[in-house]
Formats: structure tokens, C-alpha cells, sequence
């Protein structure tokens, strides 16, 4: 089976597992916001890994950087969604420190991503 050049980032790796962990602490999230934070949180998690995906099958390296940009710019909302779970106490204050580093870690790395592809 052939691996696409995304799946070898390592940044797109940590954003799967970082998907799969969003997921679960979303099951902590009352019913009543399946259609409101759960769905949001949910979508730019899922965001960060398909922008790289997309930004990977471009030609220029300044498409590939613009797709890098808008993986953190989710991962960032990410952030926000995880800020207002933890505001509404829908999570503890550790599942949102815990996630706040992961994310600290993929922001990092999707900043130098993008440098890389902006020289």
C-alpha cells in the first residue's frame, strides 16, 4: 500500500492521535450539545490532519504553506473550543491542560512546517 508524503509528517501524525483523543473527551460533553460545541470541537479537530492532507497534493510550496496556515489556524480554534468546554465545566481543568500541551506541541511543529515551505 502506498504512503502519501502527509502521512509521514510527523505533525500530521500527532494530530490524528491528538483526533482520537478529542473525540473521547468529547463523550464527556452533556447530549444537549451534540449540535453546538461537540459537533465544533469535532470538526476543527478533524481539520488540522485533512488540511495537511489537502496541502500536501499542491504543487507550489506556497499552496502547501497557505494549507500549513490553515491547520493551525483549526488547531487554534481547537484551543478555543477546548477553553469553553473547560469554562462550562464539560471537562476538568487537567483534560484541558492536558490537551493545551498537546496542542502547544502541534502548533509548534506546524510553525516550522510552514517556515520550511515558505524559504
Amino acid at each position: 500500500m502506498h504512503t502519501y508524503s502527509f502521512e509521514k509528517l510527523e505533525v500530521w501524525q500527532l494530530s490524528r492521535s491528538f483526533r482520537k483523543d478529542i473525540y473521547h473527551l468529547a463523550l464527556k460533553f452533556p447530549k444537549e450539545e451534540t449540535f453546538g460545541l461537540i459537533s465544533q470541537i469535532k470538526r476543527s479537530v478533524s481539520s488540522i490532519g485533512a488540511c495537511l492532507a489537502e496541502g500536501s497534493g499542491k504543487i507550489t510550496m506556497k499552496d502547501k504553506a497557505h494549507y500549513t496556515n490553515m491547520a493551525y489556524t483549526t488547531t487554534l480554534e481547537t484551543l478555543n473550543h477546548l477553553i469553553a468546554a473547560m469554562d462550562l465545566d464539560y471537562i476538568s481543568e487537567q483534560d484541558y491542560l492536558t490537551s493545551r500541551s498537546k496542542i502547544e506541541i502541534i502548533t509548534t511543529k506546524l510553525s516550522a512546517l510552514r517556515k520550511s515551505q515558505l524559504i
